[in-house]
Parts: C-alpha cells; structure tokens; sequence
C-alpha cells in the first residue's frame, strides 16, 4: 500500500485502492444472491413483453434473453478476473489499456449509462410508490402533467421521495449493499414463487400466452421475419448488462478467490435471468384470463390486486428496486467519477453525482417507447461500451498475459503513462469499433432528420455491441502486437 501511495496523490484515493485480504469478504454465495438480487428487477422482467410485442413466442423470447445472458457472462469472468486478482477497481484496470489520464474516458462513458439507469430504477421505484398512494386515495393524484417534463407534480414527488430514500445506502457504502442484496435475495425468489401461485389460483391456470405461436410463422403477421428481429433484439438483451460486463471489478475485487466469483456469477446469472422471463410470460398470461389483457408491468398488476395483496406486492417491488439500483447503477458510477479526480472525489462524493445526473436525464422519456427503449437506448450505448470491453480483454490476456504492475497504475509518470498519459492505440481501435454504428444509430434515434442511412449501417447496428467488441478487439490486438509493456515508459524516480 505504502508503495502505491508514493505515486500520484491525483490517480490514488482509498477507495481506488487495491482491496486488502481483510476486505475480501464475498464467497461464492454473495456473488449469487447479487445476481440473483439484480436479475430480479422490473426493466428486467419486462423485458419478455417487447419481445412478445415484436412477435416472438414466450419460448422464444425465453431463449432470447437466456442466450443474451449465457454470451455477456463470458466478458463478465474474463474482466471480473483481474478485479479479484489484483484488488482493483475498473476505473483502475482501465488504465492499463488507455493510460492513467486516457482511462477517465471509457470511465465516463461507462459512468453516465449507468445514470441513465439510476434513474430509469428510480423512476420505477417512484411511480410504485405513486401507485400506492393511489390504491390508497381511491384514484390517480397530482393534477395535470408539468409543462417541459411531462409528469404530473404527484408523479415528481414520489419520483424525489424514492430517490432520496436510495440516499441511505451511499452514505453508508459498500458493505451495506452487500448486506442488502444477500438477504433480499431469497426473499425474491420466494416472492416468486407466491406471485406464480396466486394467478394459477386466480386464473384457474396459466392461460394460452406461453403456447400462442409467433407471428413468424407461416401466415403470421411477420411471417419470415424472424431472424430481423432476433439480432437485435439479442443485441438488446446483451445491452441489458453490458454496463456490469466492465465494471464487474468493482464487485470481484472483494472476492475471496477467483473460484468465488466465476461459481457465483456463473450461477447468478443465465439461468435465473431466463426463469425470471418465463415467469413474466406465464404470470402475463394469466393476466389476459383474469383481467381481459397482457399486462406486463408489474407495478400495474400490483395495482390490480385487492387488500393486503396490493401493499404487500408494491413494498416488496420498492425493496426490490433499492437493492437492485444500488448494486447496478450506483457502485460503478461512484468508482468513475472518482477515478477523474480522486484527491477531491471520494466513492461517497462520486455517488452523490450519479444521483444527481440521474435527476437530469429524466429518465421517463427514455422509456416513453418501446422504440426508444431498445432500438436508442440499449442497443445505442451498448454500441459503446462493447468496444471498451473488446480493448480491455485483449490487453488483459494477449499483451499483458494477466500480469499487471499494480503500483505502476497509480502513477503519472509510470509504465502506465504511454503519451501524457494516453494510449493512442486505445482511442484509435475504440473509435474504429464506434464508427461503423454511428449510422445506425442516427437513424435509430432520429428517424426523421436521417432516414436514407445505407441498409449495410443499419444491419450492423442490429448487432452494436458484437460489432464493436469484435472490430476493437482485432484492431488493439494487431496494433499492441509484441508489445508486452506500453510503447511510451517512464523510469520511476
């Protein structure tokens, strides 16, 4: 430790710090229940329901979202290694790919996703609690919408109240987002459980919805077109954790042993996250038997049941998007913003920041469509984020071998400094993974002002985030090859 903080005071704070043996306290289980804590979540459960309403049948939109989460657990492991073996964060491991200064772009990047869904949680956290509230005054409250945003004054105020309710758990760090998701975890799956078995009870069954074909076959309304659809969609569905994918660090450098985190993640992940959609297939199912319609948003079927059911339903949803915002959206942000400028942004501060940005984006609007949600949003940023994990794998394992000087990350003038601090190779294999989606996604998120992009553009944005992580990898690869240290070296002092 005392090494590392002889480097630069502007690169190195105590929560930038390599994790001591003390520190790694996270076996296995915890790994799990956090998986398992954040699969559990409402984006994640609606997720079936765009795409059943591009076509697909519950069993294909079943595999769709276990295949997308089999494929972005493989990144998760190989990038959540270095976290586990060195103790550091991805802010920090970035630097070893691009610099000690050119880290805090992919470090932003990833960070103001992650606001973005901060607040998409957050908002669903408080229309919950706006729901509720009007369960229990006989009707819907707060007057006409606000000019600008777009939401009633009711629908802001509890938007602010969850919110600040989230404030808890970032005074209080780390450690009690543990505690959080690994008793929350059970409870989740148990509630699951209970859901399952109140619309069998109340539907007389599970309805036709999971046994209904696609509208791709022969004489549907989309017959033919489902590989258009699938891609990306599964590109989509990758999107959906392609934030966690890079700064999975941030989690399994408080591991015990490399074995903790890869059984934890790998059993975490895939598996619950596709038994969550056929869950929300099967209950929405029901929901067509019990109330003459699919109703996929858990917060509208909460709405819908009657006396203790509704307060029970809505308590254990507002928990379930604390522990899953927490844990998703807040811990990696609060690392990045610290990373670019560590003397005055502790961890603390970092998530005060995301919480405020969160505010900002106003996160309604990114969920206004179905269009918006996936087309814009999913796909646009994992558009981003796959070239940043495509750079950051390849320098891990084919030109540092695993092996990484840790002092040298928290130094200006280290190994790690390349050029002033930045690897030009980096920047160039990452804009080389960007630009092909760029048409695209201008296309995808304004229609009107860019609508004769080339068909070749938009086909590859159907597949972003395999296109960037594959394009950077090869282009960093070929232009760091042989080189087992950065071009640019620094003696040390």
């Amino acid at each position: 430790m005392s090494e590392i903080q002889t480097g630069s005071t502007q690169l190195w704070n105590e929560d930038l710090a390599p994790t001591s043996a003390a520190q790694r306290t996270w076996r296995w289980y915890h790994f799990s229940a956090l998986w398992v804590g954040m699969v559990m979540c409402i984006p994640a459960y609606t997720l079936s329901a765009s795409l059943i309403e591009s076509g697909m049948s519950g069993y294909q939109a079943v595999l769709t979202v276990f295949l997308a989460n089999a494929i972005v657990l493989l990144p998760m492991l190989l990038i959540g290694h270095a976290g586990t073996k060195y103790g550091i964060p991805y802010a920090v491991l970035a630097r070893a790919s691009f610099g000690t200064a050119g880290a805090k772009l992919p470090a932003l990047m990833r960070a103001i996703v992650a606001c973005g869904w901060y607040g998409i949680q957050t908002w669903f956290g408080g229309q919950m609690i706006y729901t509720l509230l009007g369960v229990m005054l006989g009707g819907e409250f707060g007057g006409a919408a606000i000019a600008g945003l777009g939401i009633n004054g009711g629908q802001l105020l509890c938007f602010l109240v969850f919110w600040a309710i989230q404030f808890w758990y970032i005074v209080h760090g780390m450690d009690a987002i543990r505690k959080l998701e690994t008793y929350t975890a059970p409870l989740k799956i148990l509630i699951c459980f209970v859901l399952l078995g109140w619309v069998y009870n109340k539907a007389g069954g599970f309805g036709d919805l999971l046994s209904a074909p696609s509208q791709f076959v022969e004489g549907g309304k989309k017959a033919g077109q489902f590989w258009s659809v699938f891609w990306p969609s599964l590109t989509a569905m990758v999107g959906f954790w392609a934030t966690l994918a890079l700064n999975i660090p941030d989690f399994t450098r408080f591991a015990k042993t490399q074995r903790d985190q890869v059984i934890g993640q790998s059993v975490g992940l895939p598996v619950p996250m596709g038994l969550l959609a056929m869950m929300a297939v099967i209950v929405t199912s029901a929901t067509v038997v019990l109330y003459g319609k699919a109703i996929w948003d858990p917060v509208d079927l909460s709405s819908r049941m009657t006396g203790v059911a509704v307060l029970i339903a809505l308590l254990i949803l507002l928990i379930d998007t604390v522990s899953v915002n927490l844990a998703a959206n807040l811990v990696g942000p609060a690392y990045d913003f610290s990373s670019l400028a560590p003397k005055q942004i502790s961890y603390k501060i970092g998530g005060y920041i995301t919480a405020g940005i969160a505010i900002l984006m106003m996160p309604w609007k990114i969920l206004e469509s179905t269009q918006g949600y996936i087309f814009t949003w999913l796909i646009g940023y994992s558009a981003l984020l796959g070239p940043i994990a495509g750079i950051l794998i390849i320098d891990y394992y084919m030109v540092r071998k695993t092996e990484l000087d840790v002092p040298e990350l928290y130094r200006e003038d280290g190994q790690y400094s390349y050029g002033s601090g930045w690897n030009v190779t980096a920047l160039v294999a990452f804009v080389i993974g960007v630009l092909p989606n760029i048409p695209g996604f201008l296309n995808a998120a304004f229609p009107a002002a860019f609508p004769d992009v080339a068909p070749i553009f938009k086909t590859l944005y159907t597949y972003a985030w395999f296109v960037g992580i594959a394009i950077s990898a090869v282009v960093y690869g070929l232009m760091m090859k042989g080189k087992a240290l950065p071009a640019a070296q620094a003696a040390r002092p």
